[in-house]
Formats: C-alpha cells, sequence, structure tokens
C-alpha cells in the first residue's frame, strides 16, 4: 500500500505527507527534494541549466524510481501529473490524493516559506497570484482525472488533512501511545 499526493504547490503536500507516515508508520518522501538531491542544486538551478524539459527527465526518473517503494507516502511535485508516463506510475503506485486550496491561500503559503523563492522557480512570466491562476487553470482538469481523492486544505491544519485522508482511505491509524497525563 502506497499513498502519492499531488496538487500545486503550496497545498501542504509535503507537511501532510510527513502527517500521515508518522499516523501510519510509513515512510514518507518528498520527490522535488529528492531530485535536488540526486542533482545536487536547487530546482531553480535545475530549471536554469536544464530548462523545464530537463528538470521533467529528471522528475520521471524520480517517479519511476519511488513508486517501486512500498509502504510510502510520496509528495509529488506539482507538475508530475503533466506527463502521462507519471500519471500511469502514479496511478499504479496507490490511491491519489488531490490537496486543494484557493490561489489567493497558495500565494499566502507560497510567500510565508522563505525558502520558496530561492528553490522554486517562476513557472511563467508574470509570478504571484496571476501565475498560479494560469497554471491551475491549465491544470485543474489533469489533478481532477487522476486523483482518487480531493482533499480542501482551506483553513484545516496538517494534522486534520492527514487525519481526513486517512479516515476516507479507510486505513487504520496507529494506536496513540497513552498520555502520561491524568486525568484527575
Amino acid at each position: 500500500m502506497n499513498i502519492a499526493l499531488i496538487g500545486y504547490r503550496g497545498t501542504g503536500k509535503t507537511t501532510v505527507a510527513q502527517d500521515i507516515a508518522l499516523r501510519l508508520g510509513w515512510d514518507w518522501v518528498d520527490s522535488d527534494v529528492e531530485i535536488e538531491l540526486q542533482q545536487g542544486k536547487s530546482i531553480s538551478a535545475i530549471f536554469e541549466s536544464l530548462g523545464e524539459s530537463g528538470f521533467r527527465d529528471a522528475e520521471s526518473m524520480q517517479i519511476e524510481t519511488l513508486t517501486q517503494r512500498d509502504w510510502l507516502v510520496l509528495a509529488a511535485g506539482g507538475g508530475a501529473v503533466l506527463r502521462q508516463t507519471n500519471r500511469d506510475r502514479l496511478r499504479a503506485f496507490g490511491p491519489l490524493v488531490w490537496l486543494t486550496a484557493n490561489p489567493a491561500t497558495i500565494v499566502a503559503r507560497i510567500s510565508g516559506d522563505a525558502t520558496s523563492a530561492e528553490r522554486r522557480p517562476n513557472l511563467t512570466n508574470v509570478g504571484g497570484l496571476t501565475e498560479i491562476e494560469q497554471v491551475l487553470a491549465e491544470r485543474t482538469g489533469i489533478y481532477e482525472r487522476c486523483a482518487d481523492l480531493t482533499v480542501d486544505t482551506e483553513d484545516k491544519t496538517p494534522a486534520a488533512v492527514a487525519d481526513e485522508i486517512i479516515r476516507r482511505l479507510g486505513l487504520p491509524p496507529l494506536p496513540h501511545e497513552p498520555s502520561d497525563a491524568s486525568d484527575d
């Protein structure tokens, strides 16, 4: 059993993947981080040196490798679903959970991440809210067709999103350790 989280950047994929994995006792991985480790540079630098096509090639290789694992929660890069081969591998890997948020929330989350600007390139010439709206307009249909489950992350904590995913997929979380606190 495995779970793949898909969706636009800033929807919480990495944080929620960690939370789900902790609750289930599984491993987790962020495919973008794995690409950065393998390439020895940030995604922005990869885009700069190899172009988007070169980055997508590296992404496809990581998706191929990562989807061979078991008991894994995979936070896939926002554009991982753009290639049919990746979509096929992710579907065979396990349920695909599409995390969503409205564009204004995504802008706020990305702006609040100090590493985002240096690690993640703009995907269009405009950046910001306009870019997010444009890219979401292009990708929403793909996300919808891929997803086995859609979870809106708006106004929810990552823990609440993780709990919702586990519940809706019918997975048994690890039993919680008894609290040392007394009810007295």
